[in-house]
């Protein structure tokens, strides 16, 4: 197994802060807009580097879908920043309509995902959003789990035609990856061997997965762990391929298991590789105000969660 290693802990919205200011040195057509909340997308470089490719659009969401899905009439490849909640629940109308169904080149890129963002509360930690965007025809969703791959994700996605969803978090999570990984929209990454449970995961419950895989091999289990940053589409021969070898599978992500990753993993097994299956994911409930280390303990996101489902489905094999 290679030993990741926390390189720091960072947040993820800097690494599409960090990506997005590497397209605008590179990338003349990308252009910026924003709902009011720069400074938590991490987009001011990109604005003091790129002034007349930014546009504040203040708290007007809707709005902002709408002028996005224009300006790639243009040739232009917009970014729209905003968190999660309101990406995608607010202005999903305007999504739908004009920009999946009319196909546009707009990147919907979300931070403060899921419970993760913490104090906030439930108001604002949407669990339900890979769920709206991946039943979108033609939307690509991506999930990034540490700064360094959101970074990457965010420069890939600009040469890719097509609308895209990206989301990423608030808090600072481990930072683990590294360039040589690379990043291939719709296609997963194996970040350790096993033959015992296949672990997929995605987002900030990646880390969470490795660090289950050590305390899983002192009990003498051994898991793959597959990192799943693209749900949309899904790389199914990853899937497939562990499965066949492990004959079960955990999936864990930070969302509602109505409509998640975990879903769309149960969809290809149950058609291709009938196996048991265990979620670790939020239970059809909102969230609520707190830490996010409280609320990832509490609604069963971290590595005791994932190790207790990986006992529950190797009893089922």
């Amino acid at each position: 197994m290679t030993d990741y290693i926390n390189q720091g802990s960072k947040d993820t919205r800097s690494g599409f802060g960090a990506g997005l200011a590497e397209l605008g040195r590179t990338n003349p057509n990308v252009v910026a807009l924003c709902a009011d909340l720069i400074g938590s997308l991490k987009m001011q470089t990109f604005i003091d580097e790129n002034p007349k490719r930014f546009f504040q659009v203040g708290i007007a969401e809707a709005n902002m879908m709408g002028i996005a899905a224009g300006l790639t009439i243009g040739g232009k490849i917009p970014f729209t920043g905003t968190f999660a909640n309101f990406s995608t629940g607010r202005v999903y109308d305007q999504i739908r309509q004009s920009i999946a169904y009319s196909n546009k080149n707009v990147k919907i890129c979300a931070s403060h995902a899921g419970l993760t963002l913490g104090e906030d509360g439930a108001t604002h930690q949407i669990l339900e959003d890979i769920g709206l965007m991946k039943m979108l025809p033609g939307m690509t969703v991506i999930n990034t789990c540490d700064f360094n791959q959101t970074k990457i994700a965010t420069i890939t996605i600009a040469a890719f035609e097509g609308p895209v969803y990206l989301r990423f978090g608030r808090p600072s999570v481990a930072n683990f990856t590294t360039e040589n990984l690379g990043f291939e929209i719709g296609k997963g990454i194996k970040l350790k061997n096993g033959d015992d449970v296949t672990i997929v995961a995605t987002g900030h419950l990646v880390w969470e997965a490795l660090e289950a895989a050590k305390e899983l091999e002192s009990q003498g289990i051994n898991s793959e762990v597959i990192n799943i940053h693209t749900i949309k589409p899904l790389d199914e021969d990853i899937i497939l391929k562990s499965t066949l070898k492990t004959g079960c599978l955990v999936s864990a992500e930070e969302h509602n298991y109505l409509g998640g990753m975990g879903e769309s993993i149960a969809g290809v097994l149950a058609k291709q590789n009938p196996c048991p299956i265990e979620f670790v994911a939020t239970q059809d409930t909102f969230g609520e105000s707190g830490t996010p280390s409280q609320l990832m303990t509490k609604y069963g996101l971290d590595k005791d969660a994932i190790v207790k489902k990986v006992l529950v489905v190797k009893n089922r094999v």
